[in-house]
């Protein structure tokens, strides 16, 4: 299997054509996305991915990678099944997940693995400066999606929120209001499409702030 250490940096990138493939369309892609997997295998995988991501898969504080712990096992299959299908755009892991070595089994795996771990290391934090105004925007157009507290919510594939670098938040909020991102809800992208580059700072330093669980 060709090396996956980049595997699980989602990272900020232009857009990509990606073809689908015909065995994750419809169906067959909806039941992937409901796969679950074993956190022991997806140990023994993510091993692989620890010198970017670090052992306790906590990225970059930096927000050049997000941390992933903790996070929900359904948002992260979605969001790598999306990128290997190409509806989210980023050209550096589309293919590395095109890779048939990597199978949907062990997308599951890992996914389940970073679920279960817990949310630990430094968070890289805003400038807590705009704590207020992000926290009456997060309220009035995020909390509904993403829980009170940042929380997400699996079933729905909503991600986690709590937690994550302050620079990873401020660049997907710019990829998803710029429509770049590529899988973003519709709802989310109508709802951002207005928002000053100092609301969506202020949205990312609000959460930045947030407790970690």
């Amino acid at each position: 299997m060709r090396s996956i250490v980049f595997v699980l940096a989602i990272l900020a990138s232009a857009p990509v054509v990606a073809e689908v493939p015909a065995s994750l369309s419809g169906p067959q892609f909806d039941a992937a996305l409901q796969q679950k997997g074993d956190p022991a295998r997806g140990k023994a995988v993510f091993a692989e991915c620890a010198g970017c991501h670090h052992k306790d898969a906590s990225g970059r504080s930096s927000g050049t990678i997000p941390r992933l712990a903790g996070q929900h096992a359904s948002v992260i299959r979605k969001q790598l099944l999306d990128i290997r299908t190409g509806k989210r755009n980023n050209p550096l892991m589309a293919p590395i997940l095109d890779d048939p070595d990597l199978t949907l089994d062990a997308i599951a795996d890992i996914a389940s693995y970073l679920a279960s771990l817990p949310v630990a290391g430094p968070t890289g934090k805003g400038p807590g400066t705009m704590i207020g105004r992000g926290r009456s925007l997060y309220v009035q157009d995020c909390a509904r999606c993403h829980g009170a507290n940042g929380e997400g919510i699996a079933e729905q594939f909503n991600p986690r929120l709590v937690g994550q670098h302050y620079g990873y938040l401020l660049r997907e909020l710019k990829l998803i209001r710029s429509g770049e991102r590529g899988n973003s809800n519709a709802d989310m992208v109508g709802v951002l499409k207005p928002y000053a580059e100092s609301d969506l700072e202020a949205l990312a330093d609000f959460l930045s702030q947030l407790p970690t669980p």
